[in-house]
C-alpha cells in the first residue's frame, strides 16, 4: 500500500519581489520533497500569473522598513525610488546566485505544482483568463478550500 504524499497549501497575495520569492521557493523546494503542493493566487499575487511578467515585479522601498538601504525612508515615495531600489534588489539576488522569479515558476510548472488564479480577483481586476499563463487553472476559494483542506501545510504568504 502507498504512503499519502504529504501536501503544501499556499496564498500568494504578493507581487512584488520580497512577495514573489517565498512562495515559489517554497513551493518548488516542497515539490522537491515529494509533497503535492498547490500555489493559491489572488488579489496582487495574481499578477505573478501573467505571462511575461515575472521579469517586471519591482520592489517599492517605502514602507519597506528592513531594506538596508542607508537613506530616509521618506526618499522612498520619491519618483525613480522604485527602480533603484528593484535594481539594488536585483544585483544582490544575482550575486547570491539566486534564481530569477521566472526560472523558479518554471520549475514550479515542471515540478507539477498546482497554480490556481483566483476566479473572484479576475473579476475584480479585470483580468481575462487569456492574459495568465496557461500552466494555471482558475478556481475560486472552495477550489483552493478543497485543496487545503488536506493539506498538512497550510502557508499565507
Amino acid at each position: 500500500m502507498s504512503e499519502k504524499k504529504k501536501r503544501l497549501a499556499i496564498i500568494a497575495s504578493q507581487a512584488n519581489i520580497t512577495g514573489a520569492y517565498p512562495p515559489l521557493l517554497l513551493a518548488i523546494t516542497a515539490a522537491a520533497m515529494d509533497y503535492e503542493v498547490g500555489i493559491f493566487f489572488t488579489f496582487f499575487g495574481l499578477n505573478l500569473l501573467k505571462k511575461n511578467n515575472l521579469n517586471k515585479i519591482k520592489i517599492t522601498p517605502a514602507g519597506e522598513t528592513a531594506m538596508p538601504m542607508p537613506i530616509p525612508q521618506i526618499i522612498g515615495v520619491l519618483p525613480g525610488m522604485t527602480g533603484m531600489a528593484t535594481m539594488m534588489m536585483k544585483s544582490w539576488m544575482k550575486k547570491a546566485n539566486v534564481a530569477k522569479l521566472q526560472e523558479l515558476m518554471d520549475i514550479a510548472v515542471e515540478s507539477g505544482v498546482k497554480l490556481i488564479a483566483c476566479q473572484m480577483t479576475m473579476e475584480v481586476m479585470k483580468i481575462k483568463r487569456k492574459h495568465l499563463i496557461d500552466e494555471c487553472v482558475v478556481g475560486g476559494a472552495a477550489t483552493f478550500l478543497e485543496f487545503a483542506s488536506e493539506a498538512d501545510v497550510n502557508l499565507y504568504i
